[in-house]
């Protein structure tokens, strides 16, 4: 049985004519036919019902989890390598990874894992504009914390820069436009094939291997960006790598033929490449370089390349307002302004207790006393007369004969 007509309308009154083999009817229909929903109430109604009313809160309860569970896991990974000195092991600078055997470090990686599945629910419940900046209060409670358990400390600088960092961070990440969103493995692949993000990846890929070849061997060790910015351009690719692998799976349950797409064992190897080289060279780091250090600046490079990638891959630049254009530059500013903060003044003892008081009305030093000399201290009088020396004249002898 088939529609004939051309009227699509369901509402009270309207004809469609039906055809069954070649007999014609014509229908009118009297009244709308509404299922009682009270009696069948679904479970993806009543998913939007509870993300509707609880929605917000449940977004902010999973982004304040997460920066707890992502804080802490910086401290674990550190107490695990301090473990593996301690045990006379080969350091993770050095090339070693007895970490891995440690079950302090992989208590580490399963919390910081479980914190970013945390931060994964918090973007589907609670816009951006809130989660990322609730997200930089895992940089607060690792500083904290660090100095509680591993009694480390950062001067008065190193805080202010790292303030200053998670501001510019929360400013470009809230003026970043939202991702297109993406669903077959053909919209990814084509995104994957741009012209502009191609060469953006190259020179990621060539950037990273002077990093890790030529740079990192001679300046790692002394400078703490090296390794971080090596950790930071693969975070980059493992992210895009994430969000493909995350529209293959959710294909592969809708009944797409992901498994026959290349693209997405493409993805896999990036995974499995960049995840180990960016755990890597964040043990280097935090196996010579304070944590308090670490974790701060790591977050506001991390946050600047993953934006920096998105905006590239999706081409978010054209959604952009000339604010959100300004926002992005000021906030990627503030950024390098904050590490350099952190970075520069590492090593000086700067606190509150030294720094010079100031007051409204400053009470103005006492006058000193004239000295007086009395005509009695003759010999206070003889010491300061400073008499002239006579010019020795030169002296003749004459010898008669």
């Amino acid at each position: 049985m088939e529609t004939l007509g051309s009227n699509s309308s369901c509402a009270n009154g309207s004809l469609i004519t039906l055809y069954c083999s070649s007999q014609q009817v014509l229908c009118q229909i009297v009244s709308d036919f509404e299922p009682d929903s009270s009696n069948n109430i679904t479970l993806s109604s009543w998913q939007e019902k509870v993300k509707k009313n609880y929605g917000f809160f449940i977004g902010v309860g999973l982004a304040v989890f997460s920066s707890f569970l992502i804080g802490s896991s910086v401290i674990l990974k550190k107490k695990g390598l301090i473990r593996l000195v301690d045990k006379g092991a080969t350091r993770a600078v050095d090339g070693g990874f007895g970490y891995l055997k440690d079950k302090m470090w992989w208590a580490g990686f399963v919390t910081m894992g479980l914190g970013e599945a945390a931060n994964f629910g918090a973007y589907i419940f609670a816009p951006a504009t809130v989660v990322t900046p609730l997200g930089a209060l895992s940089v607060l409670i690792s500083a904290m914390m660090s100095s509680y358990f591993l009694g480390e400390r950062l001067n008065l600088l190193g805080k202010l820069g790292c303030m200053i960092s998670i501001a510019g961070s929360s400013v470009m990440v809230i003026h970043a436009p939202e991702e297109e969103k993406i669903k077959t493995m053909n919209e990814m692949a084509s995104k994957l094939k741009d012209t502009g993000f191609i060469v953006f990846a190259v020179l990621l890929v060539v950037s990273t291997l002077i990093f890790i070849f030529i740079i990192a061997p001679r300046y790692g060790q002394k400078n703490i960006l090296i390794y971080i910015i090596i950790c930071s351009m693969m975070g980059s690719f493992s992210v895009c790598a994430v969000k493909g692998m995350g529209i293959a799976i959710k294909g592969f349950f809708q009944g797409q033929p992901v498994l026959h797409h290349p693209l997405t064992y493409c993805l896999g190897v990036i995974l499995a490449t960049s995840i180990p080289i960016q755990v890597n060279f964040l043990n280097r780091a935090l196996d010579i370089f304070n944590t308090s250090l670490v974790f701060p600046i790591y977050y506001v490079t991390f946050t600047s390349m993953v934006v920096t990638s998105s905006i590239i891959l999706f081409k978010e630049w054209n959604s952009m307002s000339v604010v959100d254009i300004l926002g992005t530059i000021s906030g990627f500013v503030t950024i390098i302004l904050g590490v350099f903060l952190l970075h520069a003044f590492k090593d000086l003892d700067i606190t509150w207790a030294n720094l010079p008081h100031t007051y409204k009305n400053p009470v103005p030093p006492p006058t000193p006393e004239p000295t007086i000399i009395k005509l009695e201290d003759k010999s206070i009088l003889v010491d300061n007369i400073e008499l002239p020396i006579p010019e020795e004249k030169p002296k003749v002898f004459t010898i008669h004969t």
